[in-house]
């Protein structure tokens, strides 16, 4: 019999860590808690973290905030070792491809902390990953876009086949990652399969800082699922 592993996913609120839960939960994962690592001086313009409490009430789990402290390196290590300490055997992440270095520099910090990286939707297909996404039946929107891919009319808009569609043809033009994986766009989940609840937001703004434009959530509801 196939040991039921406990795990933390790697969690920031978009469609990715979402449907990377979702995915875990599929294969046998037993999922603990949401974990989301903070640097000291951190403030998430695309994800923010009061946003993430509604979800985590919503998915009916824990959410933990881990503070990382300089040297960043060490402090990610540090993490490692807490999650393993407290019952970890799994960190479950939704990377899709190698940015930046950061998903071979996690698996350095994991080092030896017995903690096992598990990336559901690595190396998948962009389009696939979406269709399968709107398919199991997630509620998304763009939270964050960012020029000159994007303008502020998408600050809201719904992830749907139709999106899917214009995502498709902005790729073609401009070589845009239609799941926004080079930082073009983000998304807040607000509803999908393991949601007790569903997000309503019900108050926001439309903010912009540099090329970067984004949600400014001021009211937020949780509404019991029919």
């Amino acid at each position: 019999m196939t040991k039921i592993r406990n795990s933390a996913v790697l969690w920031t609120g978009g469609k990715d860590c979402s449907f990377s839960l979702y995915l875990a939960k599929l294969s046998g994962h037993s999922i603990e808690e949401l974990v989301t690592f903070v640097p000291k001086q951190g403030k998430f313009l695309a994800h923010p973290l009061h946003f993430m409490k509604y979800q985590a009430e919503a998915l009916a789990l824990p959410h933990h905030e881990i503070v990382i402290e300089e040297p960043f390196k060490q402090g990610y290590a540090n993490a490692m070792h807490y999650l393993k300490e407290h019952g970890m055997d799994v960190l479950i992440a939704g990377d899709i491809a190698e940015v930046c270095g950061f998903q071979r520099w996690l698996k350095e910090c994991i080092g030896n902390s017995g903690i096992e990286l598990l990336t559901p939707l690595w190396h998948k297909d962009r389009k696939e990953i979406l269709e399968s996404f709107i398919s199991a039946g997630f509620r998304a929107i763009f939270s964050c876009v960012k020029k000159p891919w994007f303008s502020s009319r998408w600050l809201g808009r719904k992830i749907n086949k139709g999106i899917l569609s214009e995502l498709s043809d902005l790729s073609a033009k401009t070589g845009l990652d239609i799941c926004g994986e080079q930082g073009e766009y983000h998304t807040l989940t607000l509803d999908g399969p393991g949601f007790k609840k569903s997000i309503e937001i019900e108050d926001f703004s439309r903010k912009k800082k540099d090329s970067i434009m984004y949600l400014d959530i001021k009211k937020i509801n949780l509404k019991k699922k029919r």
